[in-house]
C-alpha cells in the first residue's frame, strides 16, 4: 500500500490523506459503473493511499453508501479510510423547515446502517437552503448527534463563499467542503483565509471541474442521458455550479486546452488532471482534493498527483491568466 501525504481535517483531528476519493460516481448520475467496477475502485484507491472517501446518502439512493459499508468489511480495523457522507438532499420537498432534530437522525441513522458502522465520521449538511446555515437549532440537533455517538463530528458543503463563511463562524462545525478547482478560484480570496483561522477543514470538490480539467474531452464529446453532464448544465436538477463548474462547456474545453499545455511543465508524465489536483493541493488553507472516479485507472492517477511537485510560480501565474481571461466571467460573480 502506497503512503501518501496527509492533513488535519479541521476540527476532526483526524489525518487524511491529500487525494480523497469523491464516491458519487460509483452511487450513480455520471453513467453506469457495476458493482465490480465501484468495488475495484475502492481497493485502488486505497491501495494507491487513499485515506480519505466522500459519499452522500442521495448518491444512488444509498448504493454508494452500502458499496463503501461492504468494501469496509473485508478490510482490516486498523486499514479502514476515514470517510465522510452528506446528509439532507433526501428531503422532499428540500426546505429548511425540512432540517429537523428528528430528519437529521433518521438521515444519520439510515447512513450508518448503509455503512454498517455504529458512529459515523464526518456528516456534512449537503447543499442545504442556505437559511440552514444560520440556523441554531440545526447546530443543537448536530451537537446533540455527536453527544450521543451517532457521529463523530459535522461539516457543511455549500455552494456559496457566503455559505461557507457563515458555517465557518460556528464553533462546531469541522469542515467545510467547496467546489475549488483552477476554473474556481473564487473561495481563495475569503473562504480559506478564515478555515485556517478558525482550524476548520477545507475538502475542495469538482476538483476537475466534471472532467474539463482532465484535459480530455473537446467540443464533440457526447455524454449519456444519465449522466448529470448532460441533463444539468444549466441547473435543470441541481446547482449548475455542480456541472463543469458552471462553466460553459465549449468555453470549459477551450480553457482545458490551455490548462493542459502547461502540464509538460509540470514534470515529465504529468497529466493535465494531475496538474489541476497539484494546483489545489498548493493553495493554501487546503486539506484534501476530493475527485471521483469511475475505475481503477482513474483513482490510481488521481492519487499520483500528490506525488507531484509543487507548481513554480511560472505555472501559477499562466493559470491565473486563464481564468481571469477565459473563465471569471461566467463564475466568479455568481457563488
Amino acid at each position: 500500500m502506497t503512503t501518501m501525504e496527509t492533513r488535519t481535517l479541521g476540527r476532526t483531528g483526524a489525518q487524511v490523506s491529500v487525494i480523497g476519493l469523491g464516491c458519487w460516481q460509483i452511487g450513480g448520475g455520471w453513467g453506469d459503473v457495476s458493482d465490480a467496477d465501484a468495488t475495484a475502485t475502492l481497493h485502488a484507491a486505497l491501495e494507491s493511499g487513499v485515506t480519505l472517501f466522500d459519499t452522500a446518502d442521495v448518491y444512488g439512493d444509498g448504493r454508494s453508501e452500502q458499496l463503501i459499508g461492504q468494501f469496509l468489511r473485508e478490510l482490516p480495523e486498523t486499514d479502514r479510510p476515514f470517510v465522510a457522507t452528506k446528509c439532507g438532499r433526501r428531503a422532499d420537498p428540500h426546505v429548511p423547515a425540512a432540517y429537523t432534530a428528528e430528519n437529521l437522525r433518521a438521515w444519520t441513522d439510515r447512513s450508518r446502517k448503509n455503512l454498517g458502522v455504529e458512529r459515523l465520521d464526518l456528516v456534512q449538511l449537503h447543499c442545504p437552503p442556505t437559511p440552514v446555515y444560520s440556523d441554531d437549532a440545526v447546530y443543537d440537533a448536530l451537537d446533540k448527534l455527536v453527544a450521543d455517538g451517532a457521529i463523530a463530528a459535522y461539516g457543511v458543503s455549500v455552494e456559496t463563499v457566503e455559505e461557507a463563511l457563515t458555517a465557518i463562524a460556528r464553533p462546531g462545525v469541522a469542515s467545510v467542503q467547496i467546489i475549488l478547482n483552477a476554473f474556481r478560484r473564487k473561495p481563495l480570496e475569503r473562504v480559506l483565509p478564515a478555515a485556517a483561522e478558525a482550524g476548520v477543514g477545507i475538502l475542495a470538490r469538482v476538483p476537475l471541474a466534471s472532467g474539463l480539467l482532465t484535459g480530455k474531452y473537446d467540443e464533440s464529446t457526447q455524454f449519456g442521458d444519465d449522466d448529470h453532464r448532460s441533463f444539468n448544465r444549466n441547473g435543470e436538477q441541481f446547482d449548475k455550479g455542480e456541472t463543469f463548474s458552471g462553466v460553459p462547456y465549449e468555453v470549459g474545453v477551450a480553457a482545458a486546452r490551455k490548462v493542459a499545455a502547461l502540464a509538460s511543465e509540470a514534470g515529465d508524465g504529468v497529466t493535465t488532471a494531475q496538474l489541476a489536483l497539484r494546483w489545489i493541493l498548493d493553495q493554501p488553507g487546503v486539506t484534501a482534493a476530493i475527485p471521483g472516479a469511475r475505475n481503477p485507472e482513474q483513482a490510481r492517477g488521481n492519487a499520483a498527483a500528490a506525488s507531484v511537485a509543487p507548481l513554480d510560480d511560472d505555472v501559477l501565474a499562466a493559470i491565473e491568466r486563464i481564468y481571469d481571461e477565459r473563465i471569471r466571467e461566467h463564475v466568479h460573480a455568481t457563488w
